[in-house]
């Protein structure tokens, strides 16, 4: 097991070393999309090799739908890696530069990364966003998808290395984990840290968990996504609404969708028209105890974990409150840095709102389900981060570069 991660490191440094111009970074990509085409049929079949694992094993419906890989699927993972093609490489950008009084002049200019290690579950799709994303920025990286969907990714992953052996690239600047021995996480976590530069998790709160206590490399990543929307006095009652509803229902399993709904105390009678069509939707309600004396509709009671808990389900705590303060302040206690909304009509408090919440992602006036890179524009993402330190939202390409100085002189020495 240690040899056989080892090697991985070793080749992953020694890919690496080798610098690749813009130009042939997207040949490579390029020539990726152009594979995944012509084995479009190959990528299904083995897709359903995973899928009827995952159903003789009783998966959950919600684990299924991520896992499978369709027509409409692949054309959607080809149209990311043709969004990524046309963004610019963020490799050698000079960020800023100056010139100091005694003539030495200086740059700040964006570099990889190095080795970037992505652990992540159910979704085979993250094997080619992470692959593109990470070798369009000059990083290498080591996946390990779960289990769940090992024939669809090792194929996708193949297929990328396939694609840089055709341009006369190190293969290994993408490497797939074949072996599906869990055991293999905790050495990748707590023993290659003279090989890995940056772990990124992308799954659940156990497998997050699990990477950030046990890493001995840096983790870029998020914990939860408790996420809100604030319904503030000023706000349209259509508009609060209609995002209110994608903001939870869209997608209720994905990071991003919205957990707990606060409605300013002047908008109760938002309540009854919101919280039923939620119900009419099949969504539970965990009001607050003003909330409840409201509604009409059927509603549990929120205890004190009701603001902590993350549902990933159609279920929503809601809350009133006595204005835009104590929305802020509920957020910056029970939120966990992910994305928070705001839906009114004036700019002021809006701004007020987007300034004050400690969230990587804030929004106004729009659902918190456009968390995510490809909405930001960035052709895909290798996951969100709620990390203080940069990065933090969606990981996509230009957050995949650090920066080095870049000191030109003539001859000056230091008295």
């Amino acid at each position: 097991m240690s040899k056989t991660l080892n090697k991985i490191g070793q080749n992953a440094k020694k890919a690496f070393e080798t610098k690749i111009s813009s130009k042939l970074k997207n040949k490579v990509l390029i020539d990726y999309i152009k594979l995944i085409r012509k084995n479009k049929k190959k990528i299904i079949n083995e897709n359903w090799k995973d899928l009827r694992a995952a159903q003789s094993k009783k998966l959950k419906e919600n684990l299924i739908k991520r896992l499978t890989l369709d027509d409409k699927k692949i054309d959607s993972i080809i149209k990311s890696i043709e969004t990524i093609v046309k963004i610019k490489d963020p490799v050698d950008k000079v960020l800023v530069q100056w010139k100091r009084p005694n003539g030495l002049r200086i740059k700040r200019v964006t570099i990889p990364i190095g080795v970037i290690a992505v652990i992540y579950e159910s979704r085979p799709n993250v094997t080619s966003d992470i692959s593109t994303l990470c070798f369009k920025s000059g990083n290498c990286v080591v996946l390990r998808g779960g289990s769940e969907a090992f024939n669809s990714n090792k194929l996708l992953a193949n297929l990328f290395r396939m694609s840089l052996h055709k341009n006369k690239i190190n293969k290994n600047y993408v490497q797939f984990i074949q072996d599906k021995n869990r055991k293999l996480v905790d050495y990748l976590l707590s023993k290659m840290s003279k090989f890995l530069d940056v772990i990124i998790p992308r799954g659940g709160k156990g497998l997050v968990k699990k990477v950030q206590d046990l890493s001995s490399v840096p983790v870029i990543g998020h914990l939860e996504g408790i996420c809100h929307t604030y319904i503030d006095e000023d706000a349209n009652d259509k508009m609060s609404l209609k995002v209110t509803l994608n903001a939870k229902l869209r997608n209720t399993s994905i990071c991003g969708a919205t957990e707990t709904l606060l409605i300013h105390k002047k908008k109760s009678g938002l309540v009854n028209s919101i919280l039923k069509e939620l119900e009419k939707n099949k969504c539970e309600i965990v009001a607050d105890k003003k909330v409840k004396k409201i509604y009409k509709g059927k509603s549990k009671l929120a205890k004190k974990k009701t603001w902590s808990t993350e549902y990933l389900s159609p279920k929503i705590s809601v809350k009133l409150v006595d204005g835009i303060q104590e929305a802020i302040n509920h957020i910056n206690k029970f939120g966990t840095m992910h994305t928070d909304a705001i839906i009114t009509n004036s700019l002021t408090r809006a701004k007020y709102f987007i300034k004050n919440v400690k969230s990587s992602i804030a929004i106004h006036n729009s659902s918190t389900q456009f968390a995510d890179g490809g909405e930001f524009g960035f052709g895909g993402e290798v996951g969100i981060s709620t990390n203080n330190l940069p990065p933090r939202g969606p990981v996509g390409l230009n957050q995949l570069v650090s920066y080095k100085y870049e000191i030109y002189g003539s001859g000056q020495i230091r008295k």
